[in-house]
């Protein structure tokens, strides 16, 4: 185990967050977007469920983005002002089907507070572990969604938003045979 599985939830989630917009593709364009969204992380908390709430998710999920490719110095800047402006305290809690983990605002904090701090948290852990090189964006030309490598030889190179691995390594494949090197 690399990191603790709280911590590994919570990067997928951010994963996947910044991949809604990955592309130039839009998957929260509704308030009804972001509520399913939410559901499939299982985020646990109040929600407002308005147009405001949706907008300051997708202001995160820019931070979020920035702070995928930033390097240590500026990641541990940008997870700090995150904790500091959700007034962080983190505590353990058990609740529903999770065991322990943390938590560092109180389940009535607004939703896009709750998530980048928990996001802040994971990266907390990546930053502290020196495993930056984990966050990358894919190796594919033709796409900038990003990657989380959990993988022991640290060998992921592509996203989980579409077949890029596939599409690149066919492509590599023909290319070969065009040139007559198969």
């Amino acid at each position: 185990m690399l990191f603790a599985p709280d911590t590994e939830v919570a990067l997928r989630s951010v994963v996947n967050l910044i991949n809604s917009a990955a592309n130039g593709t839009e998957s929260l364009t509704s308030v009804a977007e972001l509520r399913a969204f939410l559901d499939a992380e299982e985020f646990t908390g109040s929600r407002d469920g308005t147009e405001a709430e949706l907008l300051s998710v997708k202001r995160l999920r820019s931070q979020l983005a920035s702070l995928w490719t930033a390097d240590e110095d500026a990641a541990a800047k940008a997870v700090n002002q995150l904790l500091t402006d959700a007034r962080a305290l983190p505590q353990l809690v058990k609740h529903d089907h999770w065991d322990w983990h943390l938590h560092a605002t109180t389940p009535e904090a607004p939703l896009a507070e709750r998530m980048g701090t928990e996001a802040a948290m994971a990266l907390v852990d990546v930053i502290r572990s020196k495993e930056m090189d984990r966050l990358r964006v894919c190796a594919a030309d033709d796409c900038d969604a990003v990657v989380l490598d959990l993988s022991r030889n640290r060998s992921k190179l592509y996203c989980d938003t579409g077949n890029c691995a596939n599409r690149t390594h066919v492509a590599a494949y023909r290319a070969r045979k065009a040139s007559g090197a198969e």
